[in-house]
């Protein structure tokens, strides 16, 4: 026998709790002291306060509760569980997701009186063969997890069939540089040869076009600020975006964030 405030420790509830419990006939102590009232517990009720707790945390009232532990199997309960748990998940990554894109809104409104001087050029990009690996992020703040393997698999084939790059890489980005959740981009780098393609890596030929180009030297936690300057450009100039914009890593190291070298551009035509 245990004694209750013993129990309660060993179950993570308070002593309060499993008094609750005993009223109203949920989960009885094994013995109670007739002279000092004292109740005692067994490991063995264990299991049924276990699910007692879960069901609680599934929004059952206390009467339910009691109606339901006489018919629930373990594996019925376990299966519960899971939904909840993958509820749970679900919930979490959209509150990450929410957190991200606030931090990003923060981060533009601390810099929008300290735009820097960007020099915004128009300029004629021919066409280009190249391979490139599609990937879908979830969220802006796991971006590297997902580009770095997609370029590794993309270089990766690329050597695999002889072939070489015939300039920096690039991502190929299809939606506004504002979106941050379930972001659609490829890992692209120009190649001097036609390759078969696989199902995950594709080859083809990327159309020319006019851009809007500005390079942007630094960190990526002011990338934001040469988009903007990139998107008054086009708004005060009566031009008009016309597709997905790249950014070119001309300098990307990991370890040498702070001296990277990215341009930008952006298809536009005349509005």
């Amino acid at each position: 026998m245990i004694k209750i405030g013993d129990f309660a420790r060993l179950a993570q509830v308070s002593v309060v709790t499993l008094r609750h419990y005993d009223d109203v006939g949920l989960l009885k102590p094994i013995k109670v002291d007739s002279f000092t009232g004292y109740r005692y517990y067994s490991v063995s009720q264990l299991p049924r306060l276990n699910r007692i707790l879960a069901l609680k945390d599934f929004g059952f009232s206390l009467e339910q509760i009691d109606q339901v532990l006489g018919e629930m199997t373990v594996d019925q309960l376990r299966g519960m569980l899971k939904l909840k748990q993958a509820e749970v998940e679900q919930k979490v990554a959209e509150e990450q997701a929410r957190l991200a894109r606030i931090q990003a809104r923060l981060r533009q409104i601390e810099l929008e009186d300290i735009l820097p001087n960007y020099d915004i050029v128009l300029k004629a990009v021919p066409a280009m063969l190249i391979a490139s690996r599609q990937v879908t992020i979830p969220t802006n703040d796991q971006a590297p997890a997902y580009i770095g393997p997609a370029f590794d698999e993309t270089y990766g084939y690329i050597r695999e069939q002889g072939a070489k790059d015939t300039g920096p890489c690039f991502g190929l980005w299809h939606q506004s540089p504002e979106v941050f959740v379930n972001e659609v981009m490829e890992t692209a780098v120009p190649i001097d040869r036609t390759l078969p393609g696989t199902d995950r890596v594709k080859v083809y030929e990327l159309p020319g076009t006019q851009v809007a180009s500005v390079v942007h030297h630094g960190p990526f936690e002011n990338f934001l600020q040469a988009h903007t300057a990139l998107f008054k450009w086009v708004e005060e100039n009566g031009y008009r975006i016309a597709g997905s914009y790249r950014e070119i890593y001309i300098y990307h190291k990991h370890d040498d964030m702070n001296n990277s070298t990215t341009e930008v551009q952006y298809p536009v035509e005349k509005a």
